[in-house]
């Protein structure tokens, strides 16, 4: 049984567990996580696997929360990823998303990333969020203003070279 975090009226954010390694490769692998994200060598379900148990599920471990699967009502299909993750070279908490490319342009990013958001005041008590982009994601450029983030600055972050730009948030 998933370990459901979430609820909205769409949408349900749970747990990464194993059973997902298939929805882990097809995201990790898609066009759009390719070109704004960049490759996380998945080559194979068992990559994928060692994914969700070393990276996704130690942030639960270690600080209490991490990436959601985001699986739609409705159908029961797993569209992606929605959550929070502590960062290196971040400050607060980072905001992150992602959605399988057919699940795109429906409301599920901003559904399920401003019920993250909820979350990270009512549960958690976060003061504060940042969220990262390539200047070039123009898509999750106009969500994260959508979601209330501002533009802070350019930033690096260390072990990658590519510049990023920093958008944050305050809550109350």
């Amino acid at each position: 049984m998933k370990k459901i975090i979430l609820e909205t009226e769409r949408l349900i954010l749970s747990e990464f567990d194993s059973d997902d390694s298939g929805m882990i490769f097809d995201l990790l692998n898609s066009p759009g996580w390719l070109k704004y994200i960049g490759t996380r060598n998945i080559n194979s379900l068992s990559d994928a696997e060692e994914y969700i148990n070393s990276r996704l599920k130690k942030g639960y471990e270690e600080s209490g929360y991490g990436f959601y699967l985001v699986t739609v009502k409705a159908t029961g299909e797993k569209a992606g990823m929605c959550g929070l993750v502590k960062r290196a070279g971040l400050d607060n908490t980072d905001l992150g998303f992602a959605l399988l490319p057919e699940f795109e342009n429906k409301g599920y990013a901003f559904e399920s990333a401003s019920a993250v958001i909820k979350y990270a005041v009512e549960i958690l008590h976060m003061k504060q969020l940042d969220a990262i982009t390539v200047p070039y994601n123009l898509p999750s450029i106009k969500l994260l203003e959508k979601l209330g983030l501002q533009l802070v600055k350019k930033i690096n972050i260390p072990g990658d070279t590519e510049e990023l730009l920093l958008y944050s948030i305050k809550l109350n």
